[in-house]
């Protein structure tokens, strides 16, 4: 079997040893030559919008995936008519535009904060001054790791908040949430219609960027275990959907509030690879070439530290017998996403005082 992976980043680095593990070979498409997953399986060098670079892709493979959502939908259709492609275009729309987003949830019976397209200043004025508190105007297009944001607390923050982002698209104001915590569930639904739900996660960000995360999520009530749930369940049947999607939570007074999905896996589920039986990696490998899910039974207690910036020493990490590095292959940035760390243990508080050292260490 092969599996044709658009995007050579660290996910597609991943998605690729997933898939090799199960004897599949792997061929990435990626502009940047020697990326972190061409270093790992065969690459085809070439732009995602690059049709005959995607034909050549889709010649050499059983069944395309990808490893990020910001992908050229159009080149996109017509590769799906010569093998499968999942997840399907369907479910990349939706979540290349936080309107259109944010209007499936509700749709589908999802809570969400407050929101609004703005296309003008007055629009922006007379939004902010409606929904009566702190908002946060986004693109609605390409943001990611807390990038193409400004927050607004007063309305004399109003017109800086639109100079600053005027020029980057269509613009989104979200109500900012009240929340106790932030919390991301990742499920998969193969080609017979199965799904495989991974446990409820904690996630904790700095900077905009995902820091660390604990699976399962710390005190989770069985209600917001099965609201959670039941929130990924309706975005996988409402897209028909063939593939690992994630879903990003606020856990607030009335609930759970929807924030965003990716349809790919997803940096809050690098645990998985250690925490379970089977991996959000894999799981997505195993959907996209219409194998049977694999059941993601947790192994124990697992947390997951994000290494941002520099490569750490190496010796002080894997000394630890219950402890796992992941580099990907790239040098060292600031704010770039280099490697993770993952944790398992047999108890909850096992693992906090471990990463609580990590962080410690690599913060040093």
């Amino acid at each position: 079997m092969r599996l044709g992976i658009i995007g050579g980043g660290q996910l597609g680095r991943m998605l690729a040893h997933a898939a090799q593990r199960l004897g599949i070979d792997v061929t990435i498409l990626d502009a940047k030559e020697n990326c972190s997953a061409g270093q790992v399986a065969r690459q085809i060098v070439g732009a995602y919008d690059d049709t005959d670079k995607l034909r050549e892709l889709a010649a050499v493979s059983d069944a395309i995936t990808y490893e990020f959502e910001n992908v050229p939908i159009e080149p996109l259709a017509a590769l799906d008519e010569k093998v499968p492609l999942r997840p399907a275009p369907k479910g990349l729309a939706a979540a290349q535009d936080r309107l259109t987003e944010k209007t499936l949830f509700r749709t589908v019976g999802m809570q969400t904060t407050d929101f609004a397209a703005v296309d003008s200043l007055e629009d922006l004025e007379r939004e902010f001054a409606a929904m009566n508190g702190t908002c946060i105007l986004k693109t609605r297009r390409f943001g990611y790791d807390g990038k193409g944001q400004a927050r607004i607390d007063t309305q004399e923050d109003v017109p800086a908040a639109w100079y600053e982002l005027e020029d980057s698209g269509p613009l989104i104001l979200e109500k900012r949430i009240d929340f106790k915590r932030e919390l991301a569930i990742i499920a998969a639904r193969g080609a017979d219609g199965n799904e495989a739900f991974y446990p409820v996660t904690q996630t904790h960000h700095r900077n905009g960027i995902l820091h660390r995360t604990l699976a399962p999520a710390p005190a989770l009530s069985d209600e917001i275990e099965q609201q959670a749930r039941s929130y990924v369940d309706k975005l996988l049947k409402r897209l028909d959907y063939v593939g690992v999607l994630a879903l990003e939570l606020f856990e607030a007074d009335r609930g759970l509030l929807a924030n965003e999905f990716a349809p790919r896996v997803h940096n809050s589920g690098h645990w998985t690879i250690e925490g379970t039986t089977c991996s959000q990696f894999e799981n997505q490998v195993r959907a996209a070439l219409g194998l049977p899910l694999g059941e993601p039974m947790l192994r124990g207690p697992t947390g997951m530290l994000n290494l941002i910036g520099d490569v750490p020493p190496r010796a002080p990490i894997l000394a630890h017998p219950n402890t796992a590095l992941h580099l990907y292959g790239k040098s060292g940035r600031a704010g770039r996403k280099i490697g993770h760390i993952t944790v398992t243990e047999a108890t909850e508080s096992k693992v906090l005082k471990r990463i609580d050292e990590l962080e410690t260490l690599i913060d040093a």
